[in-house]
């Protein structure tokens, strides 16, 4: 590495760092403004004020490379190129689909993920060309902490990963105990080429939030909310395949499982009024 590029990327992560010792000094004295106050926001997001610090590292790691190197990508590359790199990387997902859905006890799904990866491995030419949807077999897109909730396993506190963004503790897990277990790109046991793989990665699935975090930048009051939000909508979304049921069905059917009565305070939170009065 060359001495210009060493000190360039030297003072990025001391902004960085300087960003987030500021954001943490922040959250850590309560001058953060904003904070939710309601009692739902503080059970799902006991740690706001050090998941907002780290929203701030990660807002400015953005800001500072990120977007940038994605901007450049997205008008440098041609779309045709780009869709073809991102097919790629959704083909070797398909092997993470394929074991979690058989995790699921979804063996149809699981299945149409194996004869995915095979057609587009083969006829989409390692990928670069989706056949496989075109012939009928949808993509999915599942991972462990959605077989974790499949297995009873509850979400459990939001937290802001730095670098990796919006997570549960659940879903962390899961993360990191299986999901990068089973990564093709990951486990690329040449270095600088699984390192090469993984820059393009990010780049690409940068590039393609672009105007997802613009409406974030525009729109939202507190994008910090905004963001916490929306992960928890889409994460229910795909627990459930698109279909989540009603939240009252839900707080239900985990009082069944846990053989408990459904609290007031459940009950009260999602527009259900109680029968009676229980302990």
């Amino acid at each position: 590495m060359n001495g210009k590029l060493r000190y360039i990327l030297v003072l990025v992560l001391a902004l960085l760092l300087a960003q987030f010792a500021t954001g943490l000094a922040r959250a850590q004295s309560g001058a953060d403004t904003g904070l939710s106050g309601n009692a739902a926001d503080r059970t799902r997001d006991p740690f706001e004020k050090i998941n907002r610090a780290i929203y701030g590292f990660n807002t400015e790691l953005d800001r500072l490379v990120l977007k940038p190197v994605a901007e450049t990508y997205l008008n440098v590359v041609p779309q045709p190129a780009r869709n073809c790199v991102g097919n790629i990387f959704s083909n070797v997902g398909d092997v993470g689909n394929a074991l979690n859905n058989a995790l699921q006890g979804k063996v149809l799904e699981a299945l149409s993920d194996v004869c995915r990866l095979a057609i587009n491995s083969t006829l989409g030419i390692f990928g670069c060309f989706d056949v496989a949807s075109e012939v009928g077999f949808d993509k999915h897109r599942e991972d462990f902490g959605q077989t974790l909730a499949v297995w009873g396993v509850r979400t459990g506190p939001y937290l802001m990963l730095p670098v990796l963004g919006p997570s549960s503790v659940r879903d962390a897990i899961g993360q990191f105990s299986v999901d990068t277990r089973v990564d093709v790109v990951r486990n690329i046991s040449h270095v600088p080429t699984r390192n090469e793989l993984l820059g393009i990665r990010i780049v690409d699935v940068r590039g393609g939030l672009m105007a997802a975090s613009n409406i974030i930048d525009n729109a939202a009051l507190d994008p910090y909310v905004f963001v916490r939000d929306a992960y928890f909508q889409r994460r229910r979304s795909q627990v459930y395949d698109g279909d989540p049921p009603s939240e009252r069905d839900e707080v239900r059917r985990d009082s069944e499982r846990n053989g408990d009565a459904m609290p007031v305070q459940a009950t009260l939170s999602v527009g259900v009024q109680p029968a009676m009065t229980l302990p």
